[in-house]
């Protein structure tokens, strides 16, 4: 689809999907190799995945993640993608309305994966976006768990496991190995299950950062413990192949998942072309890795670029497909009512974000947007979020006209709400970057169809009104649209209102 066949569709910047790397991905899917159809693969097979998969997905994670010793075949489970992996091992490692603790901003549909099957709880840690003295924003520490774990266990609440990100979702951060060693330690120390989700593994694009997998400690604090999460959705952009793995050295853990897994199988023709790509190490490192890395890197350049030229602040991370944004100068009140306000916003201009909501996120304003898709489609989606803050920003000055004509003064509101008016007239302008690096003012697919989409009218009701009285000042609608012209145009409305009129008052 070109950038002419857009129309009037939604452009979606809210799924996490990349959509760089599709070409070559297709290509080496055509290849001779991919198409071979064996009588075992179209029997039954081990669902916890043939043979040759497993034995395939342990050489490329010893490799990729630079195992200290060969990983272990009989320990690889290979399911129909990650949400299935949660489903599963949540239902394995805990009962009814235990706990599993989760550092939040998290990957939202987590929620839905994890209490599908088990009835279990999810336990949030919010990390606060302020940085204080911390070292960045949205900084996750081991006392930060330890708070929210132990309000839980005053509740009432048995915890059983942890969910860690990295890299993260949506927060693009990239933990070192000393932070997940310490966050490891405090699981064994408090003897939960550790879900190591490391599904963004390779999509690191800045070769200033490194990423390092648990698989490759030298010693894990817990092994029976721990479980590391990884599929091809996101490293190799195929989201719609639906295919994870989950490595754990826990055998009893491994045995329970193979009774469970008869729903959540790969299809036997898939399971060899998984395996045939994963076994390409030549075009993997000297094609698509490479490519892949410095696809992404662009189109980070584009969007933060767009940001800054916009003024708002954004988390400049290294990985993933999205960037972080901080959008809290644009509601009038820092609620989650006010930022849903802003995403129907953004929607009625036909470009969807993902807001912090959905992502848990303590504090109002935040949204994740993807910019791992076409150079035009990420540009047309951010000029249309420009116009609908143009939008926000002029009902705001014709708001404030209005209050004052009606007044015959200025009005003198809170300090809060001057310094945000202030912010919001600084719409096309860059603003000063933080003193904090990493939070920052720097650095033939699909496009959403909707059919006569529309916004609640209350939602909108305020933008709406400071945008008809500017263009009715500003135009002739006045002398247009006189009620001699209504009353001809529209004689049986104009009746009904002449007699409301002329009722007398009671």
């Amino acid at each position: 689809m070109s950038a002419g066949d857009i129309g009037e569709g939604i452009i979606n910047l809210g799924t996490s999907e990349n959509k760089l790397s599709l070409d070559l991905l297709s290509k080496r899917l055509m290849q001779s190799d991919m198409f071979q159809v064996e009588p075992p693969l179209l029997q039954y097979p081990d669902w916890r995945g043939h043979l040759f998969l497993r034995e395939e997905v342990a050489r490329f994670l010893t490799y990729y993640c630079k195992a200290p010793t060969p990983l272990k075949p009989q320990n690889v489970v290979v399911v129909n993608g990650c949400s299935s992996l949660y489903c599963l091992i949540a239902t394995v490692l805990c009962d009814p309305d235990d706990g599993i603790l989760i550092p939040t901003p998290f990957y939202g549909a987590i929620t839905e994966d994890v209490t599908l099957y088990s009835g279990v709880r999810m336990v949030y840690a919010h990390i606060d976006c302020q940085s204080g003295s911390e070292d960045r924003p949205f900084h996750l520490t081991v006392e930060k768990l330890e708070r929210a774990l132990e309000e839980a266990r005053q509740e009432g609440i048995n915890v059983r496991a942890i969910i860690l990100i990295n890299p993260h979702n949506p927060l693009g951060d990239v933990y070192s190995p000393s932070e997940m060693q310490e966050l490891l330690e405090f699981a064994k120390r408090e003897e939960l299950h550790a879900i190591i989700d490391e599904i963004y593994m390779l999509s690191v694009f800045d070769e200033t950062t490194t990423f390092h997998s648990v698989l490759s400690f030298s010693k894990l604090p817990d092994p029976q413990r721990t479980h590391v999460l990884w599929g091809i959705s996101k490293d190799f952009a195929a989201s719609g192949i639906r295919v994870g793995t989950l490595y754990s050295e826990n055998s009893d853990v491994i045995c329970a998942l193979g009774e469970v897994l008869t729903f959540h199988g790969v299809p036997g023709t898939i399971q060899h072309q998984v395996a045939q790509l994963l076994h390409d190490r030549d075009w993997i490192n000297q094609v698509y890795l490479p490519t892949n890395r410095a696809r992404l890197k662009t189109a980070h350049h584009l969007l933060a670029s767009e940001l800054k030229g916009l003024g708002i602040p954004f988390l400049n991370r290294p990985s993933g497909f999205f960037i972080w944004a901080d959008f809290r100068k644009y509601l009038r009140e820092e609620t989650f009512e006010e930022e849903r306000t802003l995403w129907r916003l953004f929607l009625r201009y036909k470009v969807l974000l993902s807001c912090g909501k959905a992502f848990e996120c303590s504090t109002p304003g935040w949204f994740r947007i993807v910019f791992a898709d076409k150079a035009y489609r990420v540009q047309l989606g951010m000029q249309r979020l420009r116009e609908a803050l143009a939008e926000l920003n002029q009902g705001d000055q014709s708001e404030d006209r209005n209050k004052i004509n009606k007044s015959g003064k200025e009005r003198k509101p809170r300090e809060e709400g001057r310094t945000k008016a202030a912010n919001r007239k600084k719409l096309s302008q860059a603003e000063t970057k933080s003193q904090d690096p990493h939070f920052s003012l720097d650095e033939d697919d699909d496009v959403v169809q909707v059919s006569c989409l529309s916004v609640p009218p209350a939602a909108e009701l305020d933008s709406l009104i400071g945008v008809l009285r500017q263009k009715m000042r500003s135009s002739d609608w006045l002398e247009k649209n006189t009620p001699e012209l209504f009353a001809q145009d529209n004689p049986e409305v104009f009746e009904v209102f002449s007699k409301l009129i002329d009722r007398p008052k009671e």
